[in-house]
């Protein structure tokens, strides 16, 4: 069972998750892959004290790296993008 700490990993902060957020009230987290949609949802709300509209969730594969003559991948990792009601805000510091 996991516990809304071990659900939400962190805030993604990149041009487009800013973008989304001023423009459309969306949030984009970085999750555990096994948690679903509505843990995240109660996970966000708990956290945060905010009301969530709908949670749209995506897989993404890790990129293949090369260190000199070794091969490796990064973990795969999923990412969420939630969406909040219109009255609602959140603020990273």
């Amino acid at each position: 069972m996991l516990t809304i700490y071990d659900v939400i990993k962190r805030p993604l902060i990149t041009e487009k998750a800013v973008d989304l957020k001023e423009k459309l009230n969306q949030v984009v987290f970085e999750v555990d892959p096994r948690a679903n949609k509505i843990q995240i949802k109660e996970a966000v709300e708990k956290l945060f004290n905010v009301k969530v509209k709908d949670v749209r969730t995506m897989g993404v594969k890790g990129k293949v790296k090369r260190f000199g003559m070794v091969v490796g991948r990064r973990d795969d990792w999923k990412k969420a993008i939630v969406v909040l009601e219109e009255d609602q805000k959140l603020e990273f510091v």
